[in-house]
């Protein structure tokens, strides 16, 4: 996102302290529920009441759920994959040797501290001895390829209007802290966040050896506010038209000529392009003016903060510590820093994602889950085309070309048919740090490498450990790695009910995003097309409207709501990918009945299959954040907010017209 757990030889070895004891299979679990709630009143604490008390946040997260649960365990299982082929050994396979050697790099304590912040110090002198505005370019070009995320990203995309044409695009960036409204909001918790984070940039400069270290993190903060305020908001970035803007080179020096983008590119490496997309053509007018008014010295400050926040958990213990007091304990709520072993696995499906998803696949996703995954997305797809006919607010022409688009929906199960070809990268045993830049630099010429290319229809974007799913528009296609198709999401062992309620749903949900307020937007070829007629599109609007209002009505924590302009797209696939879920179901059971499981009917089984999937507990911090920055609704309200919208749940349980749960002013799209 490892099966006999072995004590590595060598440099590593000592470092591995306490070795961590294997955590259970997360599963569906009637003893996770609390019976004593009413399940039309709360259906959340029905079906999670238990567990909610039985599972606090652990002291090394900002959340946990039944998600964390499994990544949990998919994190221990690769960990023995990764011990395993870290033993040095010259006949070995090559994948599993570099694998192998990434982590025993990032393990490798004693060797990082002895290396001291040498690393750091090359490159904050590259910054310093910066001697012109003229140098930005080539300098910002190697930050990019080090994926040193300082003012704005560059890389590749597919056309929105042509998807199977791969162009290059520049973007907004250039924030630390989670999303812009953490620089803007002007409430006392924001503002309180705000001089924690100061304080946490002077006291990394301080680490990396600055003099006047408060003056320079207050050089950071106003760069990086003025950044924000150029920033498109997230909610503005959910339609399509509002980040699509194919310009030529002399426009884009037109937009922001304050910055020689022709000598960006060439340092870049990109391969020679005429236009591209410039998806936030507010930011670089921004931008351009940033760097017009601002001194040498301080946008040589402003870099030096990128270069240390981008390297700081790769440093040594004191550069890692200081990087958590804030971004783990002052951000997230976290109380304690993550194991290393963790930490160092993440880098590894990171930067290594389908050289370690081999094995993890070979190990622990047979052909038979496959198989029957299949089955299930087959049995989705024929729902949701059952429902798309049957509704009563789309008209025919629209209704024709929605069939169209799902028909052409293609999905990809488990892991890629080829997998990705890592030679040329270099790993090296006692290198944690050059190998994630080595890495890094690799990956983004593998991305610049596309710009005037096909698109490949076949390519995954999540690695297959990932405890993950997606929805491509520019590729139609839905995309189920296999790290999420285990327990408490798909259990070969478990009866359909529970199956449909929770991976079935999620395929629901992946399928439905296809048909979301910004899925609606590309046609079956993923292209920008507006293949609606206008009564269609005003009756969409209109139903969308309700979930915007319903979910906005939510309290996340405090006195902080959800933003349901945000978390529409979301929560138009929540509803819509469960209630089709439950439409495969009573089509499976029509061909396999079945009775009561648990002293639960199938139809009951499916909503606490849902539920349970759900079971969450969090932080303050940590929901404070996804409001701001995540379209996703927290848990609870994932739960209620579907099925108090649902006739069918009502039904299966027998909810009253005036119950929490059997909401008087219904919202449904698909």
């Amino acid at each position: 996102m490892r099966s006999v757990l072995i004590l590595l030889a060598g440099a590593l070895a000592p470092h591995l302290g306490a070795q961590p004891v294997k955590p259970p299979m997360p599963g569906f679990d009637i003893a996770a529920m609390d019976t004593a709630a009413d399940a039309c009143d709360d259906f959340y604490r029905f079906a999670c009441g238990t567990w909610l008390k039985q599972n606090p946040v652990p002291a090394d997260e900002p959340r946990w759920g039944r998600f964390n649960e499994l990544r949990d365990r998919n994190l221990f299982l690769l960990r023995e994959i990764l011990e395993e082929v870290s033993e040095p050994d010259d006949a070995g396979d090559a994948v599993q040797a570099m694998i192998g050697d990434y982590y025993a790099a990032c393990m490798d304590e004693p060797a990082i501290e002895a290396r001291g912040a040498a690393p750091l110090d090359t490159l904050l002198d590259a910054a310093a001895a910066l001697k012109s505005k003229a140098d930005l370019p080539a300098f910002l070009a190697d930050l990019h390829r080090r994926r040193i995320a300082a003012f704005f990203r560059f890389g590749a995309t597919e056309d929105f209007k042509d998807a199977a044409k791969i162009i290059a695009d520049v973007d907004q960036g250039g924030l630390s802290l989670p999303d812009r409204d953490y620089y803007l909001k002007d409430d006392a918790d924001a503002k309180k966040l705000l001089d924690k984070y100061v304080a946490h940039v002077a006291a990394m400069f301080r680490l990396a050896g600055a003099d006047n270290a408060k003056e320079k993190a207050q050089v950071v903060l106003r760069m990086e506010t003025a950044l924000a305020e150029a920033s498109m908001d997230r909610t503005a970035r959910r339609n399509p038209d509002n980040v699509y803007h194919i310009k030529t080179l002399a426009e884009l020096d037109a937009l922001a000529g304050a910055f020689a983008w022709k000598a960006y590119f060439q340092a870049s490496g990109a391969p020679a392009f005429d236009s591209l997309n410039v998806s936030s053509p507010g930011f670089f007018a921004g931008l351009d003016e940033q760097l017009a008014a601002t001194g040498l010295d301080d946008l040589k400050t402003y870099l030096s903060w990128q270069i240390v926040r981008a390297a700081a958990p790769l440093l040594p213990k004191r550069f890692v510590d200081e990087n958590f007091a804030f971004f783990g304990k002052a951000l997230l709520g976290q109380k304690e820093q993550t194991p290393r072993w963790k930490r160092c696995v993440r880098r590894v499906d990171r930067h290594l994602g389908e050289a370690l998803g081999q094995e993890y696949v070979r190990r622990h996703f047979p052909a038979e889950a496959k198989e029957r995954m299949l089955e299930l997305v087959h049995g989705l797809e024929a729902a949701l085309a059952a429902d798309i006919e049957t509704l009563d607010w789309m008209t025919g022409e629209t209704r024709q070309q929605a069939l169209v688009k799902l028909k052409g929906i293609s999905n990809k199960i488990g892991y890629p048919d080829e997998w990705r070809d890592y030679s040329g990268l270099v790993i090296e045993r006692g290198d944690a740090f050059g190998n994630a830049r080595r890495a890094s630099a690799f990956e983004f010429a593998r991305q610049l490498a596309k710009i005037g290319t096909q698109t490949d229809p076949d390519e995954w974007f999540m690695s297959p450990p990932t405890v993950n799913a997606y929805y491509n528009p520019l590729h139609n296609n839905i995309n189920f790695p296999a790290g999420i198709l285990q327990p408490p999401f798909f259990d070969m062992a478990l009866d359909d009910a529970v199956n449909y309620g929770a991976i079935g749903a999620v395929i629901g949900h992946e399928l439905t995003h296809g048909f979301d307020d910004q899925g609606r937007r590309f046609d079956a070829e993923g292209n920008l097309r507006d293949w609606w007629t206008a009564a269609d599109a005003k009756a969409f609007e209109e139903r969308a409207q309700c979930f915007v209002d319903q979910y906005a009505g939510y309290t996340a924590v405090g006195d902080t709501r959800l933003n349901g302009k945000l978390t529409l797209g979301e929560n138009t696939a929540d509803n819509g990918g469960l209630r089709i879920a439950y439409m495969a179901l009573k089509e499976r059971l029509k061909k396999n009945p079945a009775g009561k499981i648990d002293g639960f009917t199938p139809e009951q089984r499916l909503f606490l299959g849902w539920a349970q999937v759900w079971c969450q507990n969090m932080t303050d911090e940590f929901a404070r954040m996804q409001v701001t920055s995540d379209p996703h609704a927290p848990g609870r309200f994932r739960v209620i907010g579907v099925v108090s919208n649902s006739p069918e749940f009502r039904e299966a349980f027998g909810c009253g017209p005036n119950q929490a749960m059997a909401r008087e002013e219904s919202c449904r799209v698909w």
